[in-house]
């Protein structure tokens, strides 16, 4: 493993959380896409099979924005920092699309907006990983990740409670614009946009970036930043990719695939299963379903990740994170069949099980067998690692979804199962890139 260039100072726990405050912003955002943008896509005429072409703006943007940003990132000198300068510029970003999405009067506007939207995020996420790896040792680093997997369960949570707690104190749930989109969603899109730009700021003010040594500022204006060296930094990272990062491309492939098939058909399943209809009513009534069932499986993805810090320190990121995968796969495959929204609850412990590990443990894997002056540019790389198997659903689905899948969007949930179970299998073969006892500092 590389080492650091120089020990780091080692932060509190209320320190660590601070710095991954920004983590909380940004996952609810994604938290509102994941739960709202199918019914959004329905509400203004979308079809159930041009779905995945709806969502293409995350792969895309994601494949080109975080590689790039992340190599820049790696050789931005600025007063405030290499990272924040990219936090605070997709903060922003995404506050505006946040308050725009759910006035949206027309398909084209929205998936425009979406475009915009993860863009945005995508400047802010992998500078924002690199960050952790930069600030923390090594023995912090798994608190530190799985601390964002926490964060991320905890405004995964809220955001798709949001709507139904709307609905709780008293909002009409039928109340809606002229194209369909519910007062609840314009709501909590509202929050969403504050809270994408308030944490961030709060994260990058409480918790700075450590200062630069002289001998990285030296090597670091010895090849300003330009098209040439970002585009060289990009190729040497491929070609220099340590072997256990190779050998985790077909796991992120499978359970990223699975996971992009849950989020795209989880509403119109739930609407099948529980109604027997898509109709904009039976649509609408399994949204506000779903958002309860992903604020269940994202509390639980809280309290998970907080788990897994001992788990992993014991037994390795590997076989922890391959266990996490059969859960959430065996979930999928059997909750297409519930026709209950009390009983569709319990596979919902899987699936939170598994989305804990998921946006934390890989990223241990990872950091531990990277070069540190390369952080940011292997991270966004590693990204593309999440967004080319993205891309090809995507592209793919619409081709398959009635000949092979029936038109049911059920099947797609079960196929998003099989995946993750594979991606249980592909992650053995890793190894166990982060041997437990190097962790047993960890907390």
């Amino acid at each position: 493993m590389p080492a650091d260039p120089a020990p780091k100072p080692r932060l509190s726990l209320g320190r660590i959380l601070q710095m991954n405050l920004g983590f909380l912003g940004l996952q609810f955002s994604f938290g509102l896409q994941q739960a709202n943008m199918g019914p959004i896509y329905s509400f203004l005429g979308a079809s159930e099979a041009s779905m995945p072409l709806l969502w293409l703006a995350g792969p895309i943007t994601g494949l080109l924005i975080q590689p790039i940003v992340g190599a820049l990132s790696d050789r931005t000198v600025t007063r405030i920092g290499r990272r924040t300068p990219y936090f605070l510029t997709g903060a922003v970003l995404c506050s505006i699309a946040l308050f725009a999405m759910p006035y949206s009067p027309a398909l084209w506007v929205a998936a425009s907006l979406l475009w915009l939207l993860d863009a945005a995020n995508n400047i802010t996420m992998e500078p924002y990983r690199a960050y952790v790896g930069d600030r923390l040792d090594v023995t912090q680093r798994p608190l530190g990740f799985l601390t964002q997997s926490a964060f991320t369960g905890l405004a995964q949570t809220l955001a798709y409670l949001v709507p139904s707690i709307f609905v709780w104190i008293g909002i009409n749930p039928d109340a809606v614009d002229i194209n369909g989109i519910p007062d609840t969603t314009r709501l909590a899109f509202a929050i969403g946009a504050v809270l994408s730009l308030s944490t961030i700021l709060w994260s990058v003010w409480r918790v700075r970036e450590l200062p630069l040594t002289a001998a990285q500022l030296a090597q670091m204006r010895e090849h300003a930043v330009s098209i040439r060296t970002t585009w060289r930094d990009f190729t040497e990272a491929v070609r220099d990719m340590p072997q256990p990062m190779r050998r985790l491309a077909l796991a992120m492939f499978c359970q990223w695939f699975g996971m992009f098939c849950y989020w795209q058909y989880a509403v119109l399943s739930l609407a099948h299963a529980l109604h027997e209809s898509i109709s904009t009513a039976a649509v609408r009534d399994a949204a506000l379903v779903n958002g309860r069932l992903g604020g269940f499986y994202n509390a639980i993805a809280f309290f998970a990740a907080l788990a897994l810090v001992p788990l992993i320190r014991r037994l390795g990121a590997g076989p922890v994170h391959a266990a996490a995968m059969i859960a959430a796969g065996g979930a999928m495959l059997v909750l297409p069949s519930i026709g209950s929204e009390a009983y569709c609850y319990l596979p919902m412990l899987g699936i939170g099980l598994g989305w804990a590990s998921l946006m934390g443990t890989p990223y241990i894997m990872l950091a531990d067998c990277i070069p540190p002056e390369r952080t940011g540019i292997y991270m966004g790389i590693f990204n593309m690692f999440i967004v080319v198997p993205m891309l090809i659903e995507s592209l793919t689905l619409p081709f398959f979804y009635t000949p092979v899948l029936g038109g049911d969007p059920r099947n797609v949930i079960m196929l998003g199962g099989v995946m993750l179970l594979l991606a249980a299998v592909a992650t053995l073969r890793v190894g166990r890139a982060a041997a437990p006892q190097r962790l047993r500092a960890a907390i």
